[in-house]
């Protein structure tokens, strides 16, 4: 079962990624890991990526695409895979389909989690923090007793920088730019199955098993 899961920030894409790789059992691939683990096993697009983050920019596609296609061609993608932060680019959707067919593979699925922009808002500025000992409070799904005091030890709540009003509308901006392009391509092509992520976490989640039960009939 080869898999894309795509979602703006706040969508609760990497809870149910958690959910399909303990039922499914194929590995879960983000962009970071993988270039952790070509650095760390210092390969030689490895040592490329890390040559350009090192120096604060942006990794190229072809180095990017070549580190993908060296993790997809491992022994445990042969039953499948679960991509995440890849592809973020059209040209990067066109270059994993000439993986795949190298590969002799195609995709089954690519997973939208769909939530509207004012939700995923709500979810992103809602997060607050303890200073003092990281408990973590949200105010609609997780408010502390008093209202802006930790319950364990008083201290005044603080909010993140990217938790900040201004900050989530200039990401969830860039990502919707960033995904809409993603989300045309896939849906021309027929992959793309809309999921809505409005439900409680579990029901989210059934809908996606229903649809991989579905398909592997």
């Amino acid at each position: 079962m080869n898999l894309i899961l795509m979602g703006l920030p706040g969508a609760g894409k990497g809870t149910q990624a958690d959910k399909i790789v303990d039922k499914y059992g194929v590995p879960h691939i983000s962009t970071g890991d993988m270039f952790r683990a070509a650095i760390k096993n210092g390969t030689e697009l490895g040592l490329k990526a890390k040559a350009f983050m090192d120096e604060g920019n942006l990794v190229p596609d072809e180095v990017t695409v070549g580190i993908v296609k060296e993790r997809l061609s491992k022994d445990d993608c042969k039953d499948g895979f679960l991509l995440d932060g890849f592809p973020r680019t059209v040209a990067q959707a066109s270059a994993l389909e000439e993986i795949l067919n190298e590969l002799d593979r195609q995709l089954d699925h690519v997973l939208y989690i769909k939530v509207p922009k004012e939700d995923l808002f709500k979810r992103l500025t809602g997060r607050w923090i303890c200073p003092d000992c990281g408990t973590a409070y949200h105010e609609i799904f997780n408010p502390p007793q008093v209202q802006g005091k930790c319950d364990k030890d008083g201290s005044d709540l603080i909010q993140r920088d990217d938790d900040k009003p201004e900050t989530v509308e200039k990401r969830l901006e860039v990502n919707w730019e960033q995904t809409q392009p993603l989300v045309d391509f896939y849906s021309e092509k027929g992959y793309l199955r809309n999921i809505n992520g409005q439900k409680d976490i579990q029901d989210v989640f059934e809908d996606i098993d229903q649809l991989l039960k579905g398909s592997h009939q």
